[in-house]
């Protein structure tokens, strides 16, 4: 399988920009994907947080399995930490997400009160990897579309600071990867779900990658979007599966178009509730 790396300029510089103004910001925000929380956590980011309140939302909750999500976030819970699940797209849980977001801020905000301040503004920043769904989230806290939105990485590109009606300013980053995937499972996860442009990495290999994992977690799911019986897909290799798959799904032998069909359905949640990282 080959090695997938994608760390365009526009990424270095954000990093370098999100550093320039951390002490501006209040609460750092750092939302992850549910189905793959630890594969897209950038490390770069817990090195800048250091001491300030730190907020992790795992988005797109919906479409990750729901017992590893209620796991992975009693282990992310740690002092200093607030985690919180969500579907920023259906719009579920925005209000817990501002309380916490207040919560966090509620040290700083007090300190400053006593020196007689009055309601004083909380500035967040907002960072996760491509299309985590960071855009989203924005919009449902302004209010309106000021965030561009697309089911591809790299839409957002300069930074910004957002005001919304709850009294917290957000400043907003485009996605940030990091410079080198030590272990090239994460680089296959963040390409399985979209954090990678399709274009940089070969989808019958990522395509591979994800049905080991449907076959020792989610067999009953992969049984039903295969269209194979249990038997012939115990019985045959990966590579022979996915062969057997693209001409079911009339594709003949064209397996890098049914590896990419197959990775956008699961993108979508269509194959089942996955999530790739395990507890």
């Amino acid at each position: 399988m080959a090695k997938i790396q994608w760390y365009p300029g526009h990424m270095n510089k954000a990093r370098n920009q999100l550093e320039d103004k951390l002490g501006l910001i209040d609460v750092f925000v750092e939302v992850l994907d549910a189905r793959i929380p630890e594969s897209s956590r950038n490390p770069m980011i817990e090195e800048l947080v250091g001491k300030k309140p730190h907020l992790i939302i795992l988005n797109k909750a919906d479409l990750a399995d729901p017992v590893m999500t209620k796991l992975w976030q009693k282990k992310l819970q740690q002092p200093g930490k607030f985690v919180i699940a969500m579907d920023s797209l259906h719009n579920t849980n925005m209000k817990f997400l501002i309380n916490m977001i207040k919560k966090a801020a509620m040290a700083k905000n007090k300190k400053l009160e006593a020196k007689g301040a009055s309601n004083p503004t909380i500035r967040i920043s907002l960072a996760g990897v491509p299309n985590c769904g960071k855009s989203t989230i924005i919009n449902r806290l302004v209010g309106r579309n000021v965030a561009e939105v697309g089911n591809r990485p790299g839409v957002t590109k300069g930074q910004s600071w957002l005001k919304t009606k709850y009294n917290i300013q957000i400043l907003d980053t485009p996605g940030i990867l990091w410079p080198k995937f030590e272990d090239q499972a994460v680089g296959y996860k963040l390409a399985a779900f979209g954090a990678i442009k399709d274009t940089i990495f070969h989808a019958d290999d990522v395509a591979l990658f994800v049905l080991k994992s449907l076959r020792k977690y989610y067999l009953k799911d992969l049984i039903k979007f295969a269209r194979c019986p249990k038997e012939e897909i115990e019985k045959i290799g990966d590579q022979d599966l996915l062969l057997a798959m693209t001409e079911v799904y009339g594709m003949r032998d064209d397996y890098d178009r049914f590896s990419l069909y197959m990775l956008q359905r699961l993108r979508k949640g269509k194959i089942g509730r996955i999530t790739l990282d395990r507890l």
